[in-house]
């Protein structure tokens, strides 16, 4: 099958990108699709970058690949901050390179401003050391819901976008705030970087709840505890974005003896819900998405005939 290359011939290559909410089946189809397309995956979850996260981030196992090659997964130690400028190069070399062999390029995550960033024209904001430094120090003696209050004030359309617990997100918000004024305004009308096929999968918010809460106990079951530990001694605890992930940031709480694990348990169900509502908030806003009820059991087909007819 072959994937048209749309109406603007600078625009190249053709990406299909399966985006979505946590749980609602994008890993599953993006490798269909990669079958069907003659194709390869490239990452966009910001928490699949790291190496040893894999039970906590659902990250796909070498059976589930099926033989697709999958990449720009498992770069970052989990000292490592994930930077978005530096996803973008790295998505975007693996986009070209499997365009270059002739492949299909499926670009499959959850992390919405990674999604925008890799097939977007996006240009980030400088940093400047002294204001980030601050902010940090901030953080450590006020932590991150005050920080998100000082943005709710300066920047409310950039709060609503940013879980009051991320304060790696909340900092470089800020730092932007004090650098350009606004930190919603460095974030563009969307204008696209490559032509893509943009295909968004959901499920009614019952079911959804539902699966959430059967999937973080078959972490728990699969032995997250079990990695948290083993991140942790490798430095997971002061690693300022891989800590404050669903789920290790619940369970490196549960080890510091702050909570029991039951506790642990309850607010990685609940703080994933939380976050499935913002995924959702950010994906909407984007009218070049179509969507698709994850449960359909003709989903691939139909999926399949809409990339076969190119971008919109």
């Amino acid at each position: 099958m072959v994937i048209s290359g749309g109406s603007n011939p600078t625009l190249q290559p053709t990406v299909v990108a399966v985006v979505g909410p946590t749980a609602a089946g994008k890993t599953a189809l993006s490798v269909a699709l990669a079958e069907a397309l003659s194709g390869e995956v490239v990452n966009a979850d910001s928490m699949q970058l790291y190496r040893g996260m894999d039970i906590g981030t659902a990250k796909i196992t070498e059976g589930e690949k099926r033989g697709v090659p999958h990449h720009v997964f498992d770069v970052l130690d989990v000292t490592e901050a994930a930077d978005v400028v530096r996803y973008q190069s790295m998505a975007r070399a693996a986009i070209e390179e499997i365009a270059a062999r002739g492949r299909a390029p499926i670009l499959a995550g959850g992390s919405g401003l990674y999604v925008q960033a890799a097939l977007d024209e996006m240009d980030f904001p400088g940093t400047d050391p002294e204001i980030r430094a601050r902010l940090e120090a901030e953080l450590e003696r006020e932590g991150s819901t005050a920080l998100w209050e000082r943005l709710r004030q300066a920047d409310p359309k950039a709060a609503k976008a940013i879980l009051p617990s991320n304060g790696r997100r909340l900092v470089r918000a800020l730092e932007v705030v004090e650098l350009t004024g606004s930190f919603t305004a460095s974030l563009p009308e969307p204008k696209a970087h490559y032509e893509a096929v943009r295909i968004g999968v959901d499920l009614d918010t019952a079911v959804l709840d539902e699966r959430i809460e059967r999937r973080v106990r078959a972490m728990w079951d699969a032995g997250l505890v079990d990695e948290v530990r083993e991140l942790e001694a490798k430095g997971l605890r002061e690693g300022r974005t891989a800590s404050r992930a669903l789920g290790y940031q619940q369970v490196l709480a549960f080890l510091a003896g702050e909570c029991d694990e039951e506790e642990a348990f309850r607010l990685t169900v609940q703080g994933t819900r939380r976050f499935v509502r913002r995924q959702r908030s950010w994906f909407k806003r984007d009218g070049r998405i179509e969507w698709f009820d994850a449960a359909d059991p003709e989903l691939v087909e139909r999926v399949l005939t809409r990339a076969a007819s190119g971008s919109a």
